[in-house]
């Protein structure tokens, strides 16, 4: 019985939960019949994934029956979800003859609880309905979902409990199969009291050896963040991203209500969902709900003898009334003494219920219990909250700054710019008396400070923000050193948010505010600052001058980390290709001893960013892995993991692991770094998505255009566009490449009009889309497509040629460079005349220096050139080679070329496959295999019974040594014995 979803959310975040139940549902299909309690706290996704499996059952042609338990109280109607499965059945006249041979069960189809039996008559009704069950079960496989187990009454806990421990999972003597039958109740953790009457039953049917417990925890956050973004059909920001992923702790519909809530709240837990959680609170008693007010203000933990003190209450009473908010599981206990809310946003429901006056008298007692204690600078955070939300603002703001630096010293930029910006929020509004006061505690400073720490946290737009507010407050009287210390500060956050040409024009206001003479400290870091916005605009000479002057300024007045920043700019300026020479590195390596010394991390990481740079673009790929990993190390000690320089290290390291082939290393260090990234650093996971795309995964193409929303970011913006540039290529589409090759190098140039380096790659990506139109319209005699097609193809590779050789630096491009444009060169020969083998070889040599991937894209491109020039036994190794490299890789698509090629040419005598153990029917089945048939699909498309599938999967398994279907199909793909199907664009 087909039953259709009426979800319109997607459903994220639960494959591995809907694999195990789909698991079941096979198991059951095959006749071995299975239960699974699937548990989980209200709202966290029970109903949406047990609506996913059950269309899912469906659609395998499984009947789907569901019955609801209805919270009726103390007045439940016995066996409730039952007859209103069996009135289902009674509406259907295709399950008329079933019932019909089960008259007990029509008692349960009366209007009440007249119709229930009595005792002696239970077993008799009981039996009938695991008949019934059965029965419709051998008609066809039955899926029985059971929701709400928690408001069951206790005659259909009986009736379940007789079901799954003697009727439908019992398994007939002899050893017979059990029916094709899966049962899946869920329920409401977090309403089991320890009293519950659910709870007993739950502790008996788990030990049966036909259940299992199937927990739904909180979705990670990340899968939040999807379901989010996936509720709306414009996209949302990420700043409301964040903050729903924040407070909806993984609870699927918090979430979803959060959202719904965002376009007409301001803040606060929505009036619809706050009714939900003040359920369970407002059946506590008076006292209990006193206890919990009180913990409430405290925050989402609060410790024993500080709530004590707070709610004034004898020590029996505290306990007794803990005792009861634990049970009902609004409150947990936790180690060091504490109590905390089961869920942050029922604290905030309790919280939001507060009288204005109740609420602020309460955070007046907790910080003058906090301050009691002593003014320990772990509590700072704390005191200032409870300070400014009792008004005490003074006090807040003595607090907010002392929490600030506690922050500064641990190394955590993000909360040392929050508390920064709540000082400043209320800075205006304290008596210029009771400020506190010594140096740098101004507004101007104070911005400044915060300002840092939104760069160090990854907050580049917010770092401008900023500083360009604490420019607005310099008066006409300011001193020009402070002057001149907020404009190369501004120039500097410009610069990493790409704003090149405002940022040269701060940079020489600072420096024109102060004389170089006499030396000074604010002079030299200006210019230090200046060199860098010179060399972004193209002002090279400028650059070099003031460089090479204000590191003599430097090194007079021993400002070590100004001397190190300047070196680092000199080596990427002078030494003949920068900081790709030995000279280059040399002077990396000194600017790094000198910032370590002086203690400046920023300056520091400068240094080992360019140092591994420099050595990716000289190819030495596997040189550069330690400077990456010595930079990330430093990053993570200082807490400026999420800065500039390490998130683009964080980016070097995949693309070192992914121009190395060690793919499924990529994969699982961008899984890790996700985990920890701020939004700023969304690409640098760009390298994972080259690995999706080069294994057919098409939908990488979507996850690259949601970089490009918000605000415009450089690296975002380039590995978007290599993303979408290839998998235009990949589809056939020549237009799109190129439109999005062009338009990505236009939003990368810089003022100087400077295309990047990358564009060599991009042009070449475009190219070989330009180059199989250019052949497929030549063999369909379309000689004026052919010749449009070579005209753009003449285009794209004077671009590559032109940027190769002189580089954003004006200096020739590095190995890796060099090597695109080799394949540049090939892929425009063959748009122009047709493949030419000289051209692929040297493509093919060019990437010599790592990159097996591409080399492989190469010797493809050389096999079919080789072909075309009848070298035949040359072609066949070229598209043996390539075809292996594909396989170790997992790039399907590659895989997918070579082994049309092998086939177009007449290559496999060469030996390129290896030679299967499989018969050519279980090819076959294995093929429908890797397309997640089951048995029965497989004996429908092959026209062979389900029963001869399933002996044939048997046989794959066995020869090739898996022990289990999916290991099958990853076995053969290794070994090169199943090619891919096609995949559509996504």
């Amino acid at each position: 019985m087909p039953q259709t979803s009426a979800f319109t959310t997607p459903i994220v975040g639960r494959e591995d939960e809907l694999s195990r139940l789909s698991g079941v549902l096979d198991r059951a299909r095959s006749g071995e019949a299975r239960a699974v309690l699937v548990a989980g706290d209200a709202g966290v996704g029970k109903t949406r994934v047990l609506g996913e499996v059950s269309g899912r059952a469906a659609a395998a042609g499984m009947t789907v029956l569901t019955g609801h338990c209805v919270d009726l109280g103390d007045v439940g109607l016995p066996y409730l979800p039952f007859t209103e499965v069996l009135g289902v059945l009674a509406g259907d006249e295709r399950f008329a003859p079933v019932l019909a041979a089960h008259p007990a069960v029509d008692r349960l189809l009366g209007a009440g609880a007249e119709s229930v039996p009595d005792a002696g008559g239970r077993v008799r009704l009981f039996e009938s309905v695991a008949g019934l069950l059965a029965d419709l079960a051998d008609v066809a496989p039955l899926l029985f979902v059971l929701e709400d187990l928690h408001w069951a009454d206790q005659s259909s806990r009986d009736l379940l409990r007789f079901l799954l421990s003697r009727g439908i999972l019992q398994r007939p003597a002899g050893g017979a199969p059990t029916h094709r039958l899966a049962v899946f109740a869920s329920y409401r953790a977090d309403d089991l009291h320890r009293r519950h009457p659910l709870r007993p039953l739950l502790a008996e049917l788990v030990r049966l050896p036909g259940v299992e417990r199937l927990e739904l925890r909180p979705m990670a956050d990340p899968d939040v963040a999807r379901l989010v973004r996936g509720l709306r059909p414009r996209p949302v920001p990420d700043t409301t991203v964040r903050r729903i992923v924040e407070r909806a702790e993984g609870n699927a519909f918090y979430a979803e209500e959060l959202l719904a809530a965002t376009d007409a709240e301001a803040g606060g837990v929505p009036s619809g969902l706050a009714d939900v959680l003040l359920i369970r609170f407002e059946q506590l008693s008076d006292t209990a709900q006193q206890v919990l007010r009180t913990a409430a203000v405290a925050g989402r933990r609060v410790e024993h003898d500080l709530l004590r003190d707070a709610v004034g209450l004898p020590e029996d009473e505290l306990e007794s009334a803990l005792r009861e908010a634990v049970e009902r599981q609004l409150l947990v206990s936790g180690g060091g003494d504490t109590y905390s809310f089961r869920h942050a946003l029922a604290r905030e429901a309790v919280y939001a219920d507060l009288l204005p006056g109740e609420r602020a008298r309460l955070h007046g007692s907790f910080a003058r219990l906090l301050s009691g204690r002593g003014h320990r600078a772990e509590t700072a955070a704390e005191r200032a909250h409870h300070y400014r939300a009792s008004h005490d603002l003074a006090e807040a703001l003595a607090a907010s700054l002392e929490a600030a630096d506690h922050a500064h010293r641990l190394g955590a930029p993000a909360e040392e710019l929050r508390h920064l910006e709540a000082a400043l929020d209320i800075w205006s509004s304290v008596d210029p008396a009771a400020r506190p006061s010594g140096e740098g505690i101004d507004s101007v400073t104070l911005t400044l400070r915060a300002s840092a720490a939104a760069a160090h946290a990854g907050e580049s737009h917010r770092a401008v923000s900023l500083t360009r507010s604490a420019l607005a407050g310099i008066g006409q009287d300011a001193d020009s050193e402070l002057a001149a210390r907020v404009r190369y500060t501004l120039a500097g956050n410009l610069l990493s948010v790409d704003n090149l040409t405002a940022a040269f024009a701060y940079s020489s206001e600072a420096l024109a505010l102060i004389p170089a003479e006499p030396a000074s400290r604010t002079w030299v870091w200006a210019a230090a600052t200046h060199v860098m916005a010179a060399r972004q605009v193209g002002e090279t000479e400028v650059a070099i001058r003031v460089a090479r002057q204000a590191l003599r300024t430097a090194e007079q007045l021993q400002v070590t980390d100004a001397r190190a920043d300047l070196l680092i700019s000199l080596a990427t300026l002078e030494a003949g290709g920068g900081r790709r020479t030995p000279q280059g590195r040399e002077q990396l390596k000194e600017a790094r001893e000198l910032a370590r010394s002086s203690g400046n991390a920023p300056v520091e990481l400068r240094a080992l960013f360019n140092l591994s740079v420099g050595c990716f673009e000289s190819g030495d790929l596997e040189e550069c892995l330690p400077w990456v990993n010595e930079g990330l190390e430093r990053a993570r000690r200082a807490g400026l993991l999420s800065s500039p320089y390490p998130l683009e290290m964080r980016y070097l390291h995949l693309l070192v692991l992914y121009t190395l082939g060690r793919w499924d290393e990529c994969l699982r260090a961008a899984a890790s770094d996700a985990e920890v990234l701020p939004a700023a650093g969304g690409y640098t996971a760009g390298p994972a998505l080259y690995v999706a795309l080069a294994r057919g995964d098409f939908k990488a193409a979507d996850r690259a255009r949601a970089l490009l929303q918000g605000p415009f970011d450089w690296m975002a913006t380039l590995v978007a566009g290599i993303v979408l540039t290839d998998a235009a290529a990949l589809v056939g589409d020549p237009d799109e490449a190129v439109e999005q090759m062009r338009s990505t190098v236009a939003a990368l140039t810089d003022d100087a009009g400077t295309p990047p380096d990358a564009t060599v790659r991009l042009a070449t990506l475009a190219l070989s889309a330009v180059a199989d139109s250019a052949v497929a319209l030549r063999r369909t005699g379309d000689e004026d497509g052919a010749r449009r097609r070579a005209e753009t193809a003449d285009e794209l590779v004077e671009l590559a040629r032109n940027v190769a050789g002189h580089g954003d630096d004006g200096i020739p491009q590095g190995p890796e460079g060099q090597a695109w444009l080799a394949r540049a060169e090939a892929e425009w020969v063959r748009a122009v005349s047709g493949p030419d083998a000289e051209a692929w070889g040297k493509a093919v040599a060019a990437f010599d220096f790592g990159d097996p991937y591409e080399r492989a894209r190469c010797r493809l491109g050389y096999s079919e050139a080789l072909l075309a020039a009848e070298r035949r036994q040359e072609a066949a190794v070229e598209a043996g080679a390539a075809r292996e490299t594909a396989v170790e890789l997992g790039a399907t698509l590659l895989l997918e070329q070579a082994d049309s090629l092998i086939r177009r040419g007449r290559l496999s005598d060469s030996g390129s496959h290896s030679t299967s153990p499989l018969t050519a029917r279980e090819q076959d089945v294995l093929r429908l295999l890797a397309l997640g048939r089951s048995n029965r699909q497989i004996g429908e498309e092959l026209f062979i019974t389900g029963k001869t599938a399933s002996v044939h999967v048997s046989n794959i398994l066995a020869k090739l040594g898996a022990a289990g279907r999916g290991e099958a199909v990853a076995i053969a793909y290794r070994r090169g014995l199943i090619t891919p199907e096609p995949t559509a664009s996504g």
